[in-house]
């Protein structure tokens, strides 16, 4: 700890400098945080007469990274809103159903035929059904496809993906950290966790116009110093009673998001989430082990695969449900593929609570590899339905629906 500040500095000068290689190479910079992490972790290894393990303070950047967590689903909160989801419509919550569904079974089934107990099956089921907000939005944005008709279908299964990472998280958090063994029991920690979610989201809805009144601040330290000590108290809070702080954090931003300063709160706290983000990238980064990593390939690469598999029918499932076009559907599928905060959250919720160490090394190889295919699979989404269409003619409805005649105006 005697050079914490330099360790620190190097650091968050290495992040900065992976961060514009993958501005330059127009490529996500999640990979790049957690490649470094391990690159200069304490696990890495040493190659003839250098060695980068210069990180001896890693409780204390896995620290920062904690609050790194804490600022994501903070900020997730603010851009979500309950109301949003209901005005949504039908079409949104068939969506969201279908990728939940289907993804989420996939990943039961494959952790249950790799002969994994339940718990680490469930973990397994978490990392492999959520896709990462963050490397989706920065696609949508990067490509200029917020405009397209899939999109509004991309961010509704988004929104609906946060509501099952939060109920998900609760009920995990109470089976794998409070030891619960029994059905009774499992049941008695999910209610509990639920029903402080739900208690929490109707106080803070009903004291919206308090909130709107306190936090008129003038001064942007003192806006901020309330703030954080609102998201802190509660993250502290919601994990002494067996909830995951991320979920805490979640709440707070959720109810923040009704108020009239939610604009400004997100404008502030934007920085804060990109800083501590990319910390909690490289934290988990330290973490891993590379001499582990070769027992988990396999078990990653089957993992891609059947997401590969279930995204692309669960676009095309939700698209085609929505009216869209198979191509647009096409385009859900592929678009939202990208895996990244969310399966490393699920995997240090495993790891917290004592499961198999496989777990986290998995979890690894998997978002990197995903990480990496899914921006580029939404890039090339075009010549991949092309690919896809040759062979299994996707499009037979649209070319149906081109051949049916168009009534004149004067029928």
């Amino acid at each position: 700890m005697d050079h914490l500040v330099l360790e620190v500095g190097l650091a968050i000068l290495l992040l900065a400098l992976v961060g514009l290689l993958s501005a330059k190479l127009r490529f996500s910079v999640i990979p790049f945080y957690i490649l470094i992490g391990m690159a200069v972790g304490p696990h890495a290894p040493k190659l003839g007469v250098f060695d980068f393990r210069f990180i001896e303070s890693g409780p204390f950047i896995e620290f920062l990274g904690r609050i790194g967590v804490l600022f994501l689903l903070f900020y997730l909160g603010l851009e979500f809103s309950v109301g949003r989801l209901i005005k949504s419509g039908r079409s949104i919550a068939v969506g969201g159903t279908i990728y939940i569904a289907i993804n989420f079974t996939l990943g039961l089934a494959y952790g249950f035929l790799t002969g994994f107990p339940l718990n680490e099956v469930l973990i397994m089921a978490g990392i492999t059904t959520i896709s990462s907000s963050a490397i989706v939005a920065k696609v949508l944005i990067d490509l200029k496809r917020t405009a397209n008709p899939e999109t509004e279908m991309i961010l509704g299964i988004i929104m609906f993906e946060d509501v099952f990472l939060a109920v998900y998280i609760s009920i995990l958090s109470g089976l794998v950290l409070s030891g619960a063994t029994s059905l009774g029991g499992v049941l008695l920690s999910a209610l509990y966790a639920l029903g402080f979610m739900l208690l929490f989201l109707i106080i803070g809805r009903r004291v919206v116009p308090l909130l709107n009144k306190a936090l008129n601040i003038r001064s942007n330290e003192l806006f901020l110093l309330v703030i954080f000590g609102f998201l802190f108290l509660v993250a502290g809070f919601s994990e002494t009673i067996h909830v995951a702080e991320a979920i805490g954090a979640l709440l707070v931003g959720l109810v923040l998001a009704e108020t009239e300063h939610m604009k400004r709160i997100e404008h502030l706290i934007l920085p804060f989430r990109d800083f501590f983000g990319a910390l909690f990238f490289f934290s988990f980064g330290l973490t891993i082990v590379p001499s582990e990593l070769g027992g988990a390939v396999w078990l990653s690469l089957g993992a891609v695969v059947i997401t590969l598999i279930g995204n692309f029918a669960a676009g095309m499932l939700a698209g085609r449900a929505a009216g869209l076009s198979a191509k647009a559907s096409s385009n859900i599928g592929l678009t939202i593929v990208s895996r990244g905060e969310f399966s490393i959250i699920m995997a240090n919720l495993g790891k917290a609570g004592g499961l198999l160490a496989i777990i986290q090394p998995f979890a690894a190889l998997y978002v990197l590899i995903l990480a990496i295919l899914g921006p580029l699979l939404t890039k090339e989404s075009k010549h991949v339905f092309n690919a896809l269409n040759k062979v299994f003619k996707l499009d037979r409805r649209d070319r149906r629906k081109r051949r049916q005649p168009v009534p004149s105006d004067n029928s």
